[in-house]
This record gives structure tokens, sequence and C-alpha cells, in this order.
């Protein structure tokens, strides 16, 4: 144990100042209750342990587990009442009711996700008068509870995702510098039909605590782990290349990866979240399926939960694996298939492996779009990709060498962005710097 002269002399660095970026700093993550949301930060968050920083995670009680079982140390004080299955479906309602639902059918009733058999069975101005005075006061709790533990724990750091208010509420409040973490190619100046890039303050919560409204210029660092020809185009804030590494939550290797192959090898992946959100009619895999059984090329499938049971029968040239980190299978892989999601777009950037997204809508098709522009891709869109769809453009991203020649290239920017490792070295320099210039920030 260190002398009592010793820790004397860190509380008075602490107040101080002095030496900084030698002591051990308070780190504070700020997450929503999207784990597909903060995966991205875990890394960051295992190098700043490594480094001797401490590292707190404020969330809602849903996060507990996936936190702890990836390493980290939750706060469970947040209130996970605004779900993002919720938003995601009251938007695709919205789009229907305007007249830009493409999908077949009718989007799922945005409160119990079951199907619609018409419009008129969910009264969104009615609902929302009736629910919204539970999401102020729920974001009331939320932002209120993370300033107070912010002012007992004294964070030197606030690291945020994008879809986390109480992160750059907190930092403002304290004076300390932030960063907001991407968890794609996504960011907060993006500006698109029916795409949320900024969390909602449903309690006024910035104002309540004397600061001005949360826009993207709010921001002064973003840490962005997308390669340079696939990154945000537009930000305000300063960017912080970081590389990425895959996180999808934890899982052990399988005895048995899929070994060489005399065919091309064609991995096909769908999130849970796709069905939840978009609908039964939205679960395209035994199409892409269908699609791949035209092709001379071995099929992998990584379906998991309820999306494996309406896998029915698959093609002779296809085989179901069980749960497998995504980042072990997919280097075996010569193309992948996916719903635009950004955990398997960044996957499969990292690992250097062509893709095509069945997009929906939101940021998958921003995310699909990006690699596509970038040449490492090709998109269809949901409502049109049958059959002879999906034949053609894999036989296009297994034939063509310039696909491949740029999802390498894509690569070899993943790898060239700084490690985390390095990122928190540079965050440990920013959390140093005198209040005035780590407090700096935009108005609206």
């Amino acid at each position: 144990m260190g002398s009592p002269d010793a820790e004397d002399a860190v509380d008075r660095d602490r107040e101080g100042g002095l030496g900084r970026e030698r002591r051990s700093l308070r780190v504070l993550f700020a997450v929503s209750d999207w784990p597909g949301h903060w995966h991205a930060m875990v890394p960051l968050g295992w190098a700043l342990r490594a480094a001797g920083h401490d590292v707190r995670v404020v969330c809602a009680p849903s996060q507990t587990d996936p936190l702890t079982r990836a390493g980290l140390t939750p706060v469970p004080i947040l209130d996970g009442g605004w779900d993002m299955a919720l938003q995601g479906r009251l938007q695709n309602y919205v789009d229907a009711r305007d007249g830009q639902w493409r999908l077949p059918g009718l989007p799922p009733h945005p409160v119990t996700g079951e199907p619609l058999a018409s419009l008129d069975e969910f009264d969104m101005d009615a609902w929302f008068t009736g629910y919204h005075p539970r999401l102020v006061e729920a974001a009331t709790g939320s932002t209120d509870r993370a300033v107070a533990f912010g002012r007992a724990w004294r964070p030197d750091l606030v690291v945020h995702e994008r879809f986390s208010l109480e992160g750059p509420l907190v930092a403002g409040v304290l004076g300390v510098p932030s960063a907001v973490h991407l968890w794609g190619p996504c960011g907060p100046d993006d500006s698109e039909p029916g795409f949320i890039s900024l969390p909602l303050d449903f309690s006024g919560a910035f104002d309540r605590h004397g600061l001005p409204p949360l826009t993207a210029r709010t921001f002064t660092h973003v840490i962005d782990p997308s390669p340079a020809d696939v990154a945000p185009p537009l930000l305000t804030a300063e960017r912080m290349p970081v590389r990425y590494v895959p996180y999808n939550g934890p899982g052990s290797a399988p005895r048995e990866l899929p070994g060489p192959s005399e065919r091309p090898r064609v991995c096909v992946v769908w999130g849970t979240s796709v069905t939840r959100m978009y609908g039964q009619d939205s679960f395209a895999v035994p199409e892409i399926l269908a699609g791949l059984a035209d092709l001379d090329a071995e099929v992998v499938v990584a379906v998991t939960g309820a999306d494996r049971e309406r896998l029915g029968t698959v093609p002779p040239n296809a085989r179901v694996v069980g749960h497998t980190p995504l980042h072990l299978l997919l280097p075996s892989c010569d193309a992948v298939v996916h719903h635009g999601g950004a955990g398997v777009v960044m996957t499969s950037l990292a690992a250097g492996v062509p893709q095509l997204a069945v997009s929906h809508g939101l940021d998958q098709a921003v995310n699909a779009r990006r690699v596509t522009v970038a040449g490492a891709g090709r998109v269809v869109e949901a409502h049109l990709a049958e059959r002879g769809a999906v034949t053609a453009a894999v036989a296009e991203l297994l034939g063509e060498p310039a696909v491949r020649a740029a999802a390498l290239r894509l690569r070899r920017q993943v790898m060239d962005n700084p490690s985390p490792a390095r990122l928190a070295t540079a965050l440990g320099r920013l959390a140093a710097r005198p209040p005035a210039l780590a407090t700096a920030r935009g108005g609206n």
C-alpha cells in the first residue's frame, strides 16, 4: 500500500491538475440500451483499463449483464424507456402512413410489434400524447441521476455513443472533455430522410442544467472507427480515428471453423433486430439462400435465436453454423450477405470481405451506400431482394477482382488507424488539457 503522504500527493494532483498525463484517470462511458451501439467502444474500454485508468459505464439496467460479460463496470442508473426498437417501428409506421413504406404488407404495430391489418389500428398522435409524460419522467430521472453520479464520481473524461444523451450532458455540466464514439460509418452530422442522428432531449435536460441545446456542434471530438473511404464525410468536430477491433458479444471459438474450400464461400448473416423493427416479412434469408443456391458456392449461414427457426429447409450448398464470433468466421469467406447493420458492416471491412447489403432503411441504407461507393460492395433494397437479384449481385462480388481489391484496400485502412491503446493515450492528453481548452463547445 502507498504511504499516506503519497496518497495525499495524488489527491493534490487531482485538485491541482499537475502531472495529469501520468496519473490514473477516471473515464465515464455513457451508453444507450442497444448493445450494437456500444460494442465498438469495448476495445477502447479494455485499452483504458490496461493503461491503469478507471472506467465506469452509466447504462440502463438491461445492459448490466452484457457490459459485465464484456469486462466493463456498469453503473445501471438510467431508464431505458425510449426503446430503440420502438423508435424504429414508429418511424416505419410514419413511413407507411406517408406512402414511403416499400416492403410487402404493412409495418408491425409500433408498440406490440405484432402484424398490422390496417394503419387505422394505431393512432400515433393519441398514443404519443398519452406516452409523452412517461418519456419526460423517465428522461428526467435518467439525466438527473447521471449528473448526480458525475458530480459524485468526478470523471476526468466522458466517452459516449451517439444515442447517449447523458454523456454530453454530464460532460457539459462538469466542464470536462468528452468524445462521441461512433459504431459505424454514420456520424452526428449526417442528415438523411428518416435518419436519426442525435438523441432527443424529452425533459429539456440541457436547458434545465444551463447548457445550450444538443446539436452536432455540441461535440468537440468524434472517435471514428471507420476506414477513411467510408467514414462520415461531414464532421464539425475533430475526428479521432481508431482501429476497429470487432466485438459482437462474448463467445468461444468453435472446435471446427470452416477450412479451405475449393469453391467460393459466402457467409449469410442476419441481425435479430430486423424482424423486431420491420416485421416478419422482412426476414429475407430464405430468398437470399434461394438466390445463392443458383451459384457454385459454399454457403455458411450465421443466424441465431428465433431467426434460425424461420429458416426452414436450407439448400444443399448451405449449412447453418451455431453461435460463432463473426470475426473468426469471415476471414475464410469470399463474400458476405447481410442486413446492413453497422456491426456486420464494420466486421466485414476489418476482414477485407466484399459485401452485399439487403438494406431496409435508417442507418442500414447509409452504411450500405458508403461501402458500395467505396467499391467494396453492392446493395439491394429489401423490397427488391428477390432470388435473381441476389444471384446477380453475389456473382458480381465473386467475379469482379476490383471489388475484392477495394475490400482489401479498406481492410488496410482499418489496420492503419491508431490502435485502441494509442487512442487511450491520446484521450489521456485530452483529459490533461486545461479546463478552458478542454470544454470549448459550439452553440446552436
